[in-house]
């Protein structure tokens, strides 16, 4: 191995290029993996930052809306076309046969009676029919003393002037129990479509005015909502103040009733 003045032992050359820089490119390669590496790991922290702030920012605006809400009540008079009213029998007897027996055979009465008058029968429908014992305390104690069958149906009455006759068979047949009557309407979308017309008129004049007040310019419909006023549209009167007791019941009047529609819009304003 030759040796140089100084006495530093010079290391040979194979002759070949990559024996004399293959270390150098070795380390170049390296620190160029080192760069890249730390490249790579500023490149996807800055794309998980990003995509949080993304994600915080779901479902908000870039900017909070201006807006007002305007409400408004429209309503309709209207003539009631329909009845309805609960009627039935309650019959105690020393047995269930007899009593059951007792009950049909008024029941049945009841039901010819009414579709004589012309109600249907899809009109005629029973809301309840109970079987129960009937108790007597004595000495002490409960003693059986026969039972009891309840049955009652609830008649919707289409032809308003009929409405005094069906009552009337409650004297006729002897019936125990009878309901109130109460007064509606079958279709009642046609008249909830006009109150809404009315209270959606009604909120577009208040939009106009508060415009105009508040120097402001209506962009669009945000959101809308509306519900029928509960407490309106049903004509209720006790069977007592009919005094069906055996007598013929009185005319029945109808009368009016209200249809009445709630609407709430927000506008986006500028």
């Amino acid at each position: 191995m030759p040796v140089k003045p100084n006495g530093v032992v010079a290391k040979e050359c194979c002759g070949e290029k990559h024996c004399c820089h293959g270390g150098f490119a070795k380390k170049l390669m390296i620190t160029l993996l080192g760069i890249l590496l730390v490249y790579i790991i500023v490149l996807v922290g800055t794309i998980i930052r990003n995509n949080l702030a993304k994600y915080d920012a779901i479902g908000q605006a870039d900017k909070m809306e201006r807006m007002i809400t305007v409400e408004a009540d429209g309503k309709v008079t209207a003539k009631p076309d329909i009845a309805v009213t609960t009627m039935g029998m309650k019959v105690k007897a020393k047995t269930v046969l007899e009593a059951q027996q007792r009950n049909t055979e008024v029941m049945n009465k009841l039901i010819t009676k009414l579709k004589e008058l012309g109600i249907a029968g899809d009109d005629i429908k029973t809301v309840n029919y109970n079987v129960y014992p009937e108790y007597d305390y004595k000495d002490g104690s409960n003693v059986l003393i026969g039972y009891s069958v309840d049955q009652n149906v609830t008649v919707k009455i289409r032809d308003l002037s009929k409405a005094d006759r069906v009552l009337a068979l409650a004297g006729e047949l002897g019936l125990s129990e009878v309901g109130g009557l109460s007064f509606t309407i079958d279709d009642n979308d046609v008249y909830l479509a006009q109150a809404r017309q009315k209270a959606l008129e009604k909120v577009a004049e208040k939009a106009r005015a508060l415009s105009q007040m508040l120097g402001v310019r209506v962009t669009g419909v945000v959101s809308y909502s509306e519900y029928e006023a509960d407490g309106k549209g049903v004509y209720y009167k006790a069977m007592d103040e009919y005094g069906t007791g055996g007598a013929a019941a009185p005319t029945i009047e109808s009368g009016s009733m209200d249809v009445e529609m709630h609407v709430s819009v927000t506008l986006g304003i500028k």
